[in-house]
């Protein structure tokens, strides 16, 4: 089995997948506002249905502006960039914000063309450790019912699955995080 990540890690962070494709994982940069549309192009209208819950054709102004430049006292964004260097095409992310009483919840976006290869995993796995390491406890997240390989993965990674209470056909995935200070 292999370590779990480090809660702290260097970045960038340089990880081979599956498929033995390599990725530069690390935290998104301000420039970064056209790759970030040029991957949301990327996506299909299937991909883009399952991550934003909405049939979505382009991303806001508003939205690639939130996504470049997160609140750090509040919000942790990661990218996943194609190959070794930490410029180039985007091809995966993924994101948490604060909630309340110590709570976060998480997003998670690959291309069309890298998923099924591990890279949600990574990234997931990277940001549960982040998170559990500044403080926060618990990270949830909402999915599509009818979205299986994210669920299947939430499973694997420990997330509890309920029926959301205020959306039908959605789900609610709650996992408790590491702590940065085991008692």
């Amino acid at each position: 089995m292999p370590d779990a990540p480090s809660p702290c890690p260097s970045w960038p962070l340089r990880l081979t997948l599956r498929d033995r494709r390599q990725v530069t994982i690390r935290p998104i940069r301000g420039e970064d506002s056209s790759a970030v549309v040029e991957a949301f192009k990327g996506l299909s209208a299937d991909s883009r249905y399952r991550r934003f819950m909405a049939p979505l054709r382009d991303l806001s102004a508003q939205t690639v502006q939130a996504t470049t430049h997160p609140d750090p006292a509040r919000e942790l964004v990661l990218v996943a960039v194609a190959g070794t260097s930490t410029a180039g095409p985007l091809v995966g992310g993924v994101r948490y914000v604060a909630a309340d009483r110590g709570r976060c919840e998480f997003a998670v976006t690959i291309i069309d063309a890298w998923q099924g290869v591990g890279l949600a995993r990574q990234l997931m796995e990277q940001l549960i450790a982040i998170a559990g390491a500044r403080g926060f406890h618990t990270m949830h997240g909402y999915v599509l019912a009818s979205n299986h390989p994210m669920l299947a993965l939430a499973r694997r990674l420990g997330f509890d699955d309920q029926p959301c209470p205020e959306e039908h056909g959605v789900r609610l995935i709650t996992r408790p995080l590491p702590s940065a200070h085991p008692t």
